[in-house]
């Protein structure tokens, strides 16, 4: 998928960083969001709920 960062950041007026570990920054965040699930219940209300 060459250039797709590229491509991501011009769309999104965004910063795009490649991983040199994607695989660690794919476990790390879904610990960190794993962490948060009480923010996501807050933020999304009952529709979150569901979604577990």
């Amino acid at each position: 998928m060459d250039g797709l960062d590229i491509l991501l950041s011009k769309e999104t007026n965004l910063p795009v960083h490649i991983a040199e570990d994607p695989i660690s920054c794919v476990a790390v965040g879904t610990g960190k969001a794993l962490h948060e699930m009480h923010t996501l219940y807050r933020v999304r209300g009952k529709t979150a709920k569901r979604l577990i």
